[in-house]
C-alpha cells in the first residue's frame, strides 16, 4: 500500500515587528506585562503594504527549497492554504508555479481556511500521492490577517501575526528528510458558527466595505464589518468542549493512547486556551508544546512553525509519534498523527 511522508518544513516571517511594547503605547490600558501573561505573546510580524501572502508563500517555499536542497523539477503539485488571495482570480498556487521556476506538468490549487488550514492540507497531500496523481507535494500556508484587523481592535492586534510556512509532502522516503508517515485524519466541522469569526464584507455575498461604521459596547470597539470580527468566547467554547473529543477519535483511529504520543503541537491559538484545553484533554504538559513567543498566531502556519521549532529543539525524534490538531474558523477542526 502506498504510503506519504512529510518531509521538510521551513517557514517565513515579514521584516516588521509588532512587540508588545508598541502595543502598550497604542492602548495604555494594557500593560507589557498583561499582554504577555494571558497570550504568551512577546512579539508578532506584520507585512508590509505591498507584501502579499504570495509573496509570504514564496518566500518560504524558496527557503525550503534551499535548506534542503529539493530539486525543483520533481515538485508536481502546488497546495497553497490562505484566506488572503493576492487576487479573487486566478489563484495564487498558479502564480507561485511560475515565480518558482517550477515544471509546466505541475498542478496548483488554492484552498481557503484558517486555523486547521494546515490539517487539512495534509490530508489533501496524502490523496493526491495515495491515488497516484502526485508524487512530491509542496504544501504552503501563508496568511496576512493583521491587514484584516481594526485598528481599534486591541484584542485581534495582541494575538495575531503574519507568516508562511512551505512543506515538502512525498510518496517515498529519502535519507535527507524527516521521513514522517502521515497517518489517519479526524475531522470535525460546525459551519452554524461561521460567523463566529468573519469578515462579513468584500466578497460576493456582501461587495460594497468602506461604508460600514465602528459599534462600540461601553466605549469599547466592537466591530466593524469590513475587519475581522471574533466572538472570543464562542470560539474558546467551540475549542474547549470539541477538541478533547476530536482527539480521543484520532487516538483510536491509530490505535494509540495519550501515553504512546510523544509530542502534541496543537494550533498555537494564545497560551490560556492552549493550556486549558491541555487540562481538559489530560495531556502531560512535558508532552505538550508551545511556542507563540516569537512570531504569535500566525493562522494557518502556526502548526509548522511550531513543528519545525521543535525538531530544531530536539522535542522528538526517530520513531517518535506526534499529534497535531488544528481548530478555528469555519468553524472547523482536524488532527493527525505522524510517526517519525
Amino acid at each position: 500500500m502506498n504510503k506519504s511522508y512529510l518531509q521538510a518544513i521551513s517557514y517565513y516571517f515579514p521584516k516588521q515587528c509588532l512587540s508588545n511594547e508598541m502595543l502598550s503605547e497604542m492602548h495604555p490600558e494594557w500593560s507589557v506585562d498583561k499582554i504577555s501573561a494571558k497570550t504568551g505573546i512577546f512579539k508578532r510580524y506584520i507585512t508590509a503594504l505591498d507584501e502579499t501572502a504570495g509573496d509570504m508563500a514564496l518566500k518560504a517555499a524558496g527557503k525550503l527549497i534551499e535548506e534542503y536542497h529539493i530539486n525543483k523539477k520533481n515538485i508536481d503539485y502546488v497546495i497553497l492554504c490562505t484566506q488572503s488571495p493576492d487576487y479573487f482570480l486566478p489563484t495564487t498556487a498558479c502564480i507561485i508555479q511560475d515565480r518558482l521556476g517550477l515544471n509546466k506538468n505541475c498542478g496548483a490549487m488554492d484552498y481557503n481556511l484558517g486555523c486547521s488550514g494546515f490539517i487539512y492540507g495534509l490530508g489533501l497531500a496524502k490523496g493526491l500521492i495515495l491515488s497516484e496523481q502526485a508524487k512530491n507535494i509542496l504544501l504552503i500556508t501563508s496568511e496576512t490577517y493583521t491587514k484584516h484587523i481594526h485598528p481599534l481592535d486591541k484584542s485581534s492586534k495582541t494575538i495575531f501575526g503574519d507568516g508562511a510556512a512551505a512543506c515538502l509532502v512525498s510518496f517515498n522516503h529519502s535519507s535527507s528528510f524527516w521521513n514522517a508517515e502521515i497517518m489517519d485524519f479526524s475531522y470535525f466541522t460546525d459551519g452554524a458558527g461561521y460567523d463566529k469569526l468573519i469578515i462579513r464584507n468584500g466578497a460576493m455575498r456582501n461587495k460594497s466595505v468602506g461604508n460600514s461604521i465602528d459599534v462600540y459596547e461601553d466605549d469599547t470597539f466592537l466591530s466593524n464589518d469590513d475587519y475581522i470580527y471574533m466572538d472570543g468566547k464562542a470560539i474558546f467554547d467551540f475549542t474547549s468542549f470539541e477538541v478533547p473529543k476530536l482527539l480521543n477519535e484520532n487516538l483510536q483511529k491509530n490505535k494509540l493512547q495519550i501515553n504512546d504520543v510523544d509530542l502534541f503541537i496543537f494550533h498555537q491559538a494564545n497560551k490560556y486556551m492552549l493550556n486549558f484545553v491541555r487540562n481538559r484533554c489530560n495531556i502531560p504538559e512535558d508532552k505538550f508544546y508551545i511556542n507563540l513567543k516569537d512570531g504569535g498566531n500566525t493562522v494557518s502556519s502556526t502548526i509548522p512553525i511550531a513543528l519545525k521549532r521543535a525538531s530544531e529543539e530536539s522535542r522528538f525524534k526517530k520513531d517518535s509519534k506526534l499529534l497535531l490538531c488544528g481548530f478555528g474558523v469555519g468553524l472547523s477542526m482536524g488532527a493527525i498523527v505522524l510517526n517519525f
